[in-house]
């Protein structure tokens, strides 16, 4: 009963996260990446420190590992915009195909910064999803344009961000991990805002809130769906976003993906659950870097679940430093 009700609460998640895509999506067209990044962090900016605050632990601001959390921000930084880009310009389908690559771009930056190594099954297993991958992106037969390029700096960019969380989430203050990247997001982007503002009529920025509230509404189910279930249940359930996506694409913007772009999600999504399935059920990996990842893949922008989870909601914070489900 508490799988079925993970794997609902997952579904559910992910409808939402694809709900708020569809807005930003919307947004896209009036508004450049780096405004609506920047709107939405900092209408999300009160909220996150409302939860901040409820963290028992002492409090530091200073970093353990201050190059990795920069990193770590400006990563996380890079990958919003640039997955708010993609959304804007590409079909939602053929974003989200690039999109799931990002496990496979994990494994594969788990081995220098994690010290992982890739047996020949999880080897193979990424090299097939990379080549779906090349299927819907079809070099040579379609022009690539930027917002393929956007999808995929942000797959790179979320990969390396949930490596980077994996690496010193055991070391840092929850504050830490979430107020950096928080700041980092409204600095870059007021930074860069002056040169594509464009004025904010109240129905814009009213949905620019709507954003920021669906981001903590599907956060919230996630955290309850991996409260009741396991990763390798909850975490498949983000390919459901497709599914949104050629549903809201054909009925609210008219698109229609081609056929090689069904052939190549398909590739990549039997890859992504394979590299699942095999870090949930074998001794392959020591730090199971892609089950970790329990936040919506290629949307680092969100405050991750597991940092949810160490501020006590859903998981005894005197706990976390010593259970890999918090981490």
């Amino acid at each position: 009963m508490k799988d079925s009700a993970a794997a609902l609460l997952g579904l559910a998640a992910y409808a939402i996260y694809s709900t708020h895509d569809v807005i930003v999506k919307e947004l896209g067209g009036t508004f450049s990446s780096i405004q609506i990044v920047f709107f939405s962090a900092l209408l999300g900016f009160p909220v996150i420190t409302l939860y901040l605050i409820g963290d028992p632990s002492p409090k530091s601001l200073r970093p353990v590992h201050p190059w990795w959390v920069a990193l770590r921000s400006v990563s996380g930084t890079l990958s919003a915009c640039c997955a708010f880009y993609a959304f804007a310009v590409l079909p939602l389908s053929e974003a989200y195909s690039f999109i799931f690559a990002t496990p496979l771009l994990i494994t594969l930056f788990a081995v220098p910064l994690l010290g992982e190594r890739i047996r020949l099954r999880r080897g193979l297993a990424v090299l097939v999803g990379l080549i779906g991958v090349l299927i819907v992106l079809r070099p040579g037969a379609s022009p690539i344009s930027g917002g393929h390029v956007a999808a995929l700096c942000a797959a790179f960019a979320a990969a390396l961000n949930a490596v980077i969380v994996r690496k010193i989430s055991n070391d840092e203050q929850v504050v830490v991990m979430v107020l950096y990247p928080m700041l980092t997001n409204l600095t870059v982007t007021a930074f860069a805002l002056p040169f594509v503002y464009v004025d904010v009529e109240l129905i814009h920025l009213a949905a620019f809130g709507l954003t920021a509230v669906l981001i903590l509404c599907g956060m919230t189910l996630m955290v309850s769906a991996y409260a009741r279930g396991s990763a390798i249940l909850v975490a498949p359930m983000q390919y459901s976003q497709m599914i949104w996506g050629i549903l809201f694409g054909a009925l609210l913007f008219g698109e229609w993906p081609a056929w090689q772009t069904y052939v190549g999600v398909a590739v990549i999504v039997a890859s992504g659950v394979y590299i699942l399935k095999r870090e949930a059920t074998t001794d392959v990996s020591l730090n199971t870097p892609v089950l970790s990842t329990k936040t919506r893949m290629g949307h680092t922008f969100a405050l991750r679940v597991s940092l949810f989870r160490r501020l006590g909601y859903g998981c005894r914070a005197t706990e976390t430093r010593h259970h890999d489900d918090c981490d």
